[in-house]
């Protein structure tokens, strides 16, 4: 009884999240174009969440994604700026993500370096890098391509409504994690290692290539993610992704409540990215401060934690 009313928990607080901003915004927050545009503020976040999921799976984290994204930014925009093409930029600031993710997975699985102090350590190396780069200047006007920040503006008319095109984006990137870990032999053998590493070791799964291969997979989404924002600001700046490492990592942990042995799941974190995105929408309407929301954000993340931490602990036993 217990574990059916956590596991349902986390998605009765969503609906009565909704119906708390649905009673005091009903001019606003439940129309197509608010909806539509909260989708849109997600994608990003949506992105390094599926992606973070990857990690995580195998008890691992990545704190770095945030300044991860911000120096893939910077690096497609200093190509602009040196006029190669929209291409090669992106290709690039690509590369850059897959690179950072694996050095990171190095740290991580053949140094043997905690996740935590690793993904720190990277964490202020990208971002030194980002600063280095750009000179701590933001890149915006003329030197980011019309055809690069266009893709933001895009969309895909259905009906009245015009589906942007990063949410689109962002809704194939969680189908394609959802796929790999719930339906490939990768992702079975990365929950095997989130299990039990040592008993992965021993049935030959290969843990370290497995491991290296997940972060690159991180660093990939967090570069994507970087990407995605410049496009909609038509700018980059060394400090844009700052907040989405903590807020990917509060929407995986929110989707683990609702997991029954407290494991993160793409579906689940869909589900915490929503609520997060939902509550930053609905405070904003309201003019509420963003201090307030960095309070929600931290003690949502602390009784997630908790309640995941729980919930292992009990199917332990």
């Amino acid at each position: 009884m217990l574990q059916k009313l956590r596991q349902s928990g986390t998605l009765l607080g969503f609906f009565l999240i909704l119906l708390f901003f649905a009673l005091k915004l009903p001019d606003t927050f439940l129309t197509a174009r608010n909806l539509i545009n909260i989708s849109q503020q997600l994608s990003m976040l949506a992105v390094v969440a599926a992606t973070m999921t990857i990690v995580m799976v195998m008890n691992d984290f990545d704190l770095s994604v945030g300044s991860m994204a911000s120096l893939s930014g910077i690096v497609a925009a200093m190509l602009f700026t040196a006029g190669y093409p929209v291409w090669v930029g992106l290709g690039v600031a690509l590369l850059v993500g897959v690179f950072g993710g694996l050095f990171n997975g190095f740290l991580v699985s053949v140094v043997g370096i905690l996740p935590f102090v690793a993904t720190l350590g990277t964490l202020t190396v990208f971002s030194g890098l980002a600063f280095l780069l750009s000179d701590g200047k933001t890149i915006f006007g003329r030197d980011i391509p019309s055809s690069f920040s266009g893709f933001a503006r895009a969309g895909i008319e259905i009906g009245d409504v015009k589906v942007p095109m990063l949410t689109i984006t962002a809704g194939l990137v969680i189908f394609i994690c959802w796929a790999i870990l719930e339906h490939t032999n990768f992702g079975r053998r990365l929950y095997a290692i989130g299990g039990n590493k040592e008993a992965s070791y021993l049935a030959g799964i290969k843990v370290v290539r497995l491991r290296l291969i997940a972060f690159s997979l991180t660093g990939l989404g967090a570069a994507g993610a970087g990407l995605m924002y410049a496009a909609r600001v038509a700018s980059a700046n060394p400090t844009q992704g700052s907040g989405l490492m903590l807020d990917a990592i509060a929407a995986v942990f929110l989707g683990m409540t609702m997991s029954r042995r407290g494991e993160p799941k793409v579906v689940y974190t869909l589900v915490g990215v929503l609520i997060l995105g939902v509550l930053d929408n609905g405070m904003t309407q309201l003019r509420v401060d963003s201090y307030v929301r960095e309070i929600f954000v931290g003690l949502i993340v602390l009784a997630a934690v908790a309640v995941a931490s729980l919930s292992k602990r009990r199917n332990a036993k």
